[in-house]
């Protein structure tokens, strides 16, 4: 998620009953040939209790939910952020799951990403919870391990089977800061395994609760890593090595690799270096590789324009829909595979237009503020149907 302010069926990968290792990756050829079509709609609600309704221009500007607009455009899965103790409303266990409820309702797989804080955690903050216990690396674990186990129980017990979950939200500097803090950007490859430590200790505690829900009867969902950079293979490799170079996180543990990538990253953040990255971690891996976050500028003024790292591609809608199915292309593209999933962050977000760029507008409906605050209207671009056939 950038720094601003980030399923009814069955899971992505199903594990072999024959296997000795209750994590063991299943052979190629048993990967689900699903692929995830997804779009953040964590604040969806949030604004519907703002007064805001979105219209279909598709349909002579008919008043339709947001999901069934983006649902006719292609996409399948929906993907919902949970906070730990927040404000009641902001993404807590009540209303997340009630959004999951909806949407899952309608046939879409949903994808939780969990943030393991209070508010918002992304690679530049990563603050503990509260109220959880920060006196030493087991106590926390302990907490993240019932917390895990909590919620899925929760998501089972209200009527939802997950298809994701990911282990915490684009955690390249780690999470649970400052006891899960990991300084990739600047520690020599020889640090990072000691650097990786506390952090694999910690995440290895997050899948044990997976493992807590499962034995309680939750269905398994496929577990993700996730972290942001997705251009960057050095990133990538030496992240995921150090992680399970630590002997505390194995390569089974996790069943898919979560990737953002957005074009304000920098100039090395195109298109021939992400599949350039993907292909080398799903060969390393064999598992499913996603690209989980990214969007692109339907307005961007001459100022801001030049932070995007492909120029060719146009800002307007017509450039949305060019730039998803570009990675889409890259995604299904990858060697062996294994490219299975791509997701576009929060589309239906009026009041944020910009989505963490320094551009002024990256989301898929162009909106009406002229009844404020009576009355706020969405009006889908043809961007909303940037998954139609892919």
């Amino acid at each position: 998620m950038p720094s601003i302010l980030s399923i009814a069926s069955a899971a992505l990968v199903c594990l072999s009953a024959a296997t000795a290792s209750p994590h063991k990756q299943p052979a190629q050829n048993q990967v689900d040939p699903f692929f995830y079509k997804g779009f953040d709609l964590s604040s969806l609600h949030i604004l519907e209790l703002g007064n805001v309704t979105y219209k279909d221009t598709a349909r002579r500007n008919a008043t339709r939910p947001a999901e069934d607009i983006l649902g006719d455009g292609g996409m399948n899965t929906v993907r919902l952020r949970i906070w730990v103790n927040p404000e009641p409303g902001q993404y807590d266990l009540a209303y997340t799951l009630s959004q999951a409820q909806r949407f899952a309702k309608k046939g879409y797989r949903i994808y939780l990403d969990f943030h393991f804080s209070d508010t918002w955690a992304d690679p530049n903050k990563q603050f503990t919870p509260a109220a959880w216990t920060t006196s030493s690396v087991s106590a926390l674990g302990s907490d993240l391990r019932d917390y895990v186990k909590s919620t899925l129980i929760a998501f089972k017990k209200g009527g939802v089977d997950l298809s994701l979950v990911s282990l915490g939200n684009e955690i390249r500097h780690g999470m649970l800061w400052p006891t899960g803090y990991v300084d990739v950007d600047t520690a020599p490859t020889s640090a990072r395994i000691a650097n990786f430590t506390n952090l694999a200790s910690l995440w290895s505690n997050a899948r044990k609760g997976v493992d807590d829900a499962v034995k309680a009867g939750v269905k398994k969902p496929s577990i993700m890593i996730h972290i942001d950079d997705g251009w960057n293979k050095t990133l990538q490799l030496d992240w995921f090595g150090a992680l399970t170079g630590t002997g505390k996180v194995k390569a089974e543990d996790w069943d898919v690799f979560g990737f953002s990538f957005y074009p304000f990253y920098g100039t090395a953040a195109t298109l021939d270096n992400l599949k350039d990255t993907l292909n080398a971690v799903a060969t390393k891996y064999q598992k499913p590789v996603h690209v989980v976050e990214t969007d692109w500028p339907a307005i961007c003024d001459g100022a801001t324009a030049p932070e995007l790292s492909d120029t060719s591609v146009p800002i307007s809608p017509a450039g949305q829909t060019e730039w998803v199915q570009d990675i889409v292309s890259v995604v299904k593209g990858v060697t062996g595979g294994w490219g299975k999933g791509v997701n576009y962050w929060e589309p239906t977000w009026l009041n944020n237009t910009g989505l963490g760029s320094a551009c002024q507008d990256a989301i898929l409906f162009s909106a009406d503020w002229s009844g404020w605050p009576n009355k706020i209207i969405g009006y889908s671009r043809s961007s909303v149907n940037m998954f139609a056939g892919k």
